[in-house]
């Protein structure tokens, strides 16, 4: 059995790590809050206090951590990951990070003798918990099969897409879908709140239209209700996802008029404090003004 250190304990990390647990893997986990690691340490799981020793005898170390600067943190310098590993083994940045610094850490953990991939995943907390992410995969197939039994464990698919970066770059490309969804699905209820139309009949409305998309129909109740705690994925994250892609994006040609709208409306609502609550919050970014006689 593959012994398994992963880097990092939000949301998308502690459900891996309870599945990979249940599967029998051997786990060592590593996180800035030993707290988050008490109920995995009583199921079995290791606690290291550095990423260095989390990776010293694992045969695949997993990132999930929230951007460029966190990811850096636990691989690189002399407490990092990347200072522990053995030689041969399999290094994953599963981060929604920049494709810059996925090709930076790549060619790191390769200088080293390690084999990466870059491996970020679609799904959101529940799937995590439920061991059904997707990975869209970037490396070499050869590093894919040598951890295929790792993430066989927590996955309901695997996607190879190319070289290192192409996964990182699919996964900003689709995040990008579903911010520019939910923004504008966020704009049109609060219109249509504001022109009168109730709760009920905008669900209804919506729903059996054709664009009740998966993300539509899953974030439509939040937005009507204004029920954004117990986030699914931070809206904090999703803005910092929506700046990575039109970084990548900018220089393409493309127009990028969804995206920046996208942009636009998470940054407004991650200024107002709104960043923990789950990312259909990109609602309350603008405070709704009274109704007005917009029907006649």
């Amino acid at each position: 059995m593959q012994r398994v250190a992963l880097l990092g304990l939000g949301a998308m990390g502690s459900g891996m790590a309870a599945n990979w647990l249940k599967r029998g893997f051997p786990l060592t986990v590593y996180n800035r809050s030993r707290k988050k690691a008490d109920a995995l340490e009583a199921a079995g799981a290791g606690f290291a206090p550095t990423p260095r020793e989390a990776a010293a005898e694992a045969d695949v170390i997993l990132s999930i951590v929230s951007d460029d600067l966190a990811s850096r943190d636990v691989w690189l310098g002399d407490r990092g990951a990347l200072a522990g590993a053995k030689r041969g083994a399999v290094a994953i940045e599963s981060s929604t990070v920049s494709p810059h610094w996925t090709l930076e850490l790549g060619r790191a953990a390769e200088g080293g003798g390690l084999r990466f991939l870059d491996a970020p995943v679609g799904g959101s907390k529940p799937a995590a918990k439920a061991g059904t992410l997707f990975f869209f995969v970037g490396g070499e197939p050869v590093a894919l099969e040598a951890a295929r039994p790792a993430l066989e464990a927590v996955r309901a698919m695997i996607t190879h897409l190319g070289g290192v970066g192409s996964g990182t770059t699919w996964k900003l490309i689709n995040n990008w879908l579903i911010a520019a969804q939910v923004a504008a699905l966020a704009e049109a209820v609060n219109f249509a709140v504001k022109a009168g139309f109730k709760s009920d009949q905008i669900a209804s409305l919506v729903l059996a239209s054709s664009s009740a998309s998966p993300i539509v129909q899953a974030k439509l109740p939040r937005i009507l209700e204004r029920r954004f705690a117990d986030a699914e994925f931070a809206l904090g994250l999703m803005y910092k996802d929506t700046r990575y892609a039109l970084d990548l994006a900018q220089d393409s040609g493309v127009p990028l008029d969804m995206l920046r709208g996208a942009v636009a409306a998470f940054g407004r609502a991650e200024a107002r404090g709104l960043a923990s609550l789950d990312f259909a919050a990109v609602a309350a970014g603008a405070p709704l003004a009274p109704r007005s006689a917009y029907r006649r």
